[in-house]
């Protein structure tokens, strides 16, 4: 909104020009969401713990010490990213552009499906919540609809087609088959986030980190030179989609304030989901959904190990791991909980330098 109030001033008040450039506003996206955290933080917690009472229900067949230092400690704190990266967003990014809105769209769709099954959790004071089934066909609905969003707006030779990492002129036309390509990629994401996010922490610095990743992605490929110098597929507009990732950024640095050991609020599906969901959205809009995989690799291990674990138990009926997702297995083991958080964000770390080589590597 600022951009587009004030920039067409410039030419009258020089200082305005400022807002032309991405990386002003995105740095401005990042500071405006972490102080809208850092103020509407503490009020919307007390909320939460006077409205939640005993807070998020706590699995009985988890790790034993959740149930004596996280029992009382409200959920949904997704509210507090997606309100700050809301209000950032709509303040700093150029609001006539349609993938703003497609990744809006789907954050705050998410966002709205994870707060139902909160929302069943603690008034049932049951762990399990939305069923599965309901849980997964509306984010299949919604994915669905953002793809088909994204083939309309973006130009003919990018519409319904992959780009493969590490090869510069490969496109794979997938015509109408990009629209279940491309939500399966928002679906996964949205809950591969979803299944790391189970200790204090592990979720939003991973997630702040891939956001790092795709902002510098983002500017990239919407920026004709050094798209074209670094041989990647210009994605006109998607650019401002570094404001979106910075917002992201902003927001999940205020959250972490509050989430850090012990946790003052849990992130709830209402996060979890939401952020999962904007990740791969833009991903798909910057043509980078196979990079995401690898800069993401940290949430499909924990995926992966869900899947392995599910399967081995049905056709053994032996389990792979202590428990599923991973990082319970190594809580089962007798870690820490700080040393599994912050050596899974060390992983997080290298998996998206990885991913980043893959911007030269071609």
């Amino acid at each position: 909104m600022l951009y587009n109030l004030l920039y067409p001033l410039s030419s009258e008040i020089s200082v305005f020009n400022l807002f032309r450039y991405l990386t002003f506003r995105t740095g401005g996206a990042v500071l405006t969401a972490l102080v809208v955290a850092f103020v509407i933080g503490p009020w919307l917690i007390r909320w939460l713990k006077t409205w939640q009472g005993q807070g998020q229900p706590i699995r009985t067949d988890g790790p034993e010490g959740h149930i004596l230092t996280k029992k009382g400690t409200p959920t949904m704190g997704g509210f507090l990213i997606l309100i700050a990266m809301a209000i950032s967003t709509l303040l700093w990014a150029d609001l006539r552009d349609h993938y703003v809105w497609i990744t809006l769209l789907v954050t705050l769709s998410y966002g709205l499906v994870g707060f139902l099954d909160d929302f069943l959790k603690v008034s049932k004071r049951n762990p399990k919540g939305l069923p599965g089934k309901t849980k997964l066909i509306f984010q299949i609905v919604i994915g669905c609809v953002a793809a088909y969003w994204v083939m309309r707006v973006q130009p003919v030779s990018l519409s319904g087609a992959l780009a493969v990492p590490f090869l510069k002129h490969l496109l794979l036309q997938l015509g109408w088959f990009f629209i279940p390509f491309a939500a399966l990629v928002i679906v996964g994401a949205s809950n591969a986030v979803n299944l790391t996010d189970g200790l204090d922490g592990l979720a939003i610095v991973p997630v702040m980190i891939a956001a790092g990743v795709f902002s510098l992605i983002a500017y990239l490929v919407g920026h004709a030179f050094f798209a074209n110098y670094l041989q990647l597929h210009y994605v006109p507009g998607a650019g401002e989609l570094a404001v979106v990732c910075g917002a992201l950024i902003g927001g999940g640095l205020g959250f972490l304030w509050f989430n850090a050991p012990p946790a003052m609020v849990f992130m709830g599906d209402t996060g979890s989901l939401a952020m999962g969901g904007a990740l791969g959205t833009i991903a798909v809009i910057t043509k980078h959904e196979l990079v995401l995989a690898i800069v993401g690799g940290l949430f499909v291990l924990e995926t992966v190990s869900v899947i392995v674990q599910v399967l081995s138990y049905k056709l053994t009926g032996r389990r792979v791991f202590r428990m599923a997702p991973l990082h319970h297995h190594f809580e089962k083991k007798g870690w820490a909980e700080p040393t599994i958080v912050i050596r899974f964000w060390i992983i997080a770390c290298i998996l998206a330098l990885v991913g980043l080589s893959t911007l030269k590597l071609r």
